[in-house]
């Protein structure tokens, strides 16, 4: 009788944590492996805390404020010679979208030059993997009983939902004159239950490349210690 009630408090929770961020269209995964990196070594990087990415590496002599202008390099596919054609066009999507949302973000405060000048720093961002969402998949864990179960199953030991979307990322700052690393990040997000996620299957990770550009803007404007600096 107690196995069967710390088995209903725990689905409690678990249905809990999917109402709360099920239904978005990202949110962060629990883990990543660091040795992903590839922007940086990843002995450099430290976990994340609480509304930051899984890893994390701040230079401890950095000071934002005496830059103005900002380089943003071409988005990265680690994975592209491995990649076949169909695989490679919906990555360079997600790559040229990435490029878009952090100009749209980063130009709101930062001159976008294209050669290094005094007071600039250079931005690369990196997608490291990424999957689409798979329809019938999603839709069968979102409605049929059996299908929800499993999907609280999977949920409550992997941190991910059946049928979505996911996406992994670095991004990486450095001092455009000198080349010394300022900044990096790692991290992973995967899909919620957004019904968008079913019509377009690579909506989860879009919305991801979205995030990360708010987040990226906010965490700058912090680290300059911006009044107005809003989150994603």
């Amino acid at each position: 009788m107690k196995n069967r009630i710390a088995v209903f408090r725990g689905l409690v929770l678990v249905i809990g944590a999917l109402m709360v961020s099920g239904c978005g269209a990202s949110y962060q995964a629990r883990s990543m492996d660091v040795k992903e990196s590839m922007l940086v070594d990843p002995s450099l990087l430290q976990k994340g805390g609480e509304d930051q990415a899984l890893y994390r590496y701040v230079s401890p002599d950095l000071d934002i404020k005496q830059y103005g202008k900002l380089i943003i390099d071409p988005v990265i596919v680690v994975k592209d010679a491995e990649l076949d054609e169909k695989e490679r066009e919906n990555y360079q999507k997600l790559a040229n979208n990435a490029l878009v949302y952090l100009v749209q973000e980063l130009q709101q405060d930062y001159r976008i030059v294209s050669t290094p000048e005094p007071g600039t720093m250079r931005l690369q961002f990196a997608i490291i993997d990424a999957d689409s969402s798979k329809p019938v998949r999603n839709v069968l864990s979102s409605v049929m009983p059996i299908g929800i179960g499993l999907n609280l199953i999977k949920y409550g030991a992997t941190g991910k939902q059946s049928g979505v979307g996911e996406i992994s990322a670095e991004i990486k700052v450095t001092d455009a004159m000198s080349g010394k690393l300022l900044g990096a990040a790692l991290d992973r997000r995967v899909g919620g239950k957004d019904p968008k996620g079913i019509v377009d299957t690579w909506y989860n990770a879009d919305q991801a490349l979205q995030y990360w550009a708010k987040q990226v803007r906010y965490v700058m404007c912090a680290q300059r210690g911006g009044s107005d600096c809003v989150k994603p």
